[in-house]
């Protein structure tokens, strides 16, 4: 078992969704990624970022690919795939990356995005 086989713990890891999450964006943080500037922070943190289908798509350290899309005002969309093989090194630089990403992003830190996670696990 490699160290990085269940890296980010607030993704759902089903095997019907694989991957993929809704993240929700605080109150009134939304203005901060509309338009190009999703994607413009994305390129500040992962270097390289390509569109397709009205999804940004990049890989970085340990994603092997990492799609991002919004829907509406409230959500971003996340469906990311590992490298399940990524030294010790490169997990904690992705990861570090990837919170960092997702604070400024969506508003939350890891703490409060964690909270939001398990109270919405709570409700289902």
């Amino acid at each position: 078992m490699s160290y990085f086989t269940h890296p980010f713990p607030i993704i759902n890891t089903r095997s019907d969704n694989m991957g993929k999450n809704k993240y929700d964006v605080k109150r009134g943080h939304f203005k901060h990624i509309e338009g190009d500037q999703l994607k413009e922070l994305m390129i500040e943190i992962f270097e390289e970022v390509e569109e397709k289908d009205e999804k940004l798509v990049t890989s970085y350290g340990a994603i092997d690919r990492l799609e991002i899309w919004t829907e509406g005002r409230t959500g971003l969309w996340v469906d990311v795939e590992m490298d399940e093989d990524a030294d010790e090194q490169e997990a904690m630089e992705t990861i570090s990356k990837w919170n960092d990403f997702l604070e400024r992003a969506t508003g939350f830190n890891a703490k409060k995005r964690r909270e939001r996670a398990k109270k919405k696990a709570k409700k289902s």
